[in-house]
């Protein structure tokens, strides 16, 4: 019968032992693999940090102004949700310009350059196909907000206002996904 000591947790076995991780053989993107970019990164952390603040603080003052009046802040829900879609699109930006959007890494890791390159670009044009299309219907989805007055249910804010921000994220990650496109063109014609 094992005792407590005998138990080992399985990060500490990972550290001591690598071969025993089911990861080791999944190739990571690196340096190299990332799409040098007119627009420095710096302005995805700093949208993703300032987005993730945010939430915070209205989650807290939720909180608070319910524990001490018992009175929710509901209506703020409508910024909560439209923020929550700025964090997810921004971090697809992040992800897309820093290579690590999803991959089947076993099946990528094992062709050859020119299968690399191939795979690569396949699977940034599905992304870029996908986030044109955010793009477009977004942007008609804000016109139609805008033309019909349509008003947010909770607050009463112009709708366009929060909606306005799908196509313009959509926007950064298509240009994200064709700086990584041409980055990785480049970098096939030079090897």
């Amino acid at each position: 019968m094992n005792s407590a000591r005998d138990i080992v947790e399985p990060d500490a076995l990972m550290l001591e032992h690598p071969e025993a991780s089911p990861y080791l053989h999944l190739e990571t993107p690196t340096e190299e693999d990332a799409a040098p970019s007119k627009l420095p990164l710096k302005f995805e952390e700093v949208l993703m940090a300032a987005t993730m603040g945010a939430i915070a603080l209205i989650t807290a003052a939720n909180v608070v102004t319910r524990y001490l009046t018992n009175i929710s802040l509901a209506f703020t829900e409508e910024f909560s949700t439209a923020l929550m879609v700025v964090m997810a699109m921004v971090g697809t930006a992040y992800a897309v310009a820093g290579g690590r959007h999803i991959r089947i890494g076993y099946f990528v890791d094992n062709l050859g350059p020119r299968g690399r390159l191939w795979a690569e670009l396949l699977a940034l044009g599905a992304t870029g196909l996908c986030f044109l299309i955010m793009l477009v219907y977004g942007a008609q989805m804000v016109w139609d907000d805008y033309q019909y007055e349509v008003l947010s249910p909770g607050l009463g804010y112009p709708q366009w206002v929060f909606t306005l921000w799908l196509p313009a994220l959509s926007a950064v990650v298509l240009l994200r996904t064709v700086e990584r496109a041409l980055h990785w063109i480049s970098r096939y014609r030079n090897d």
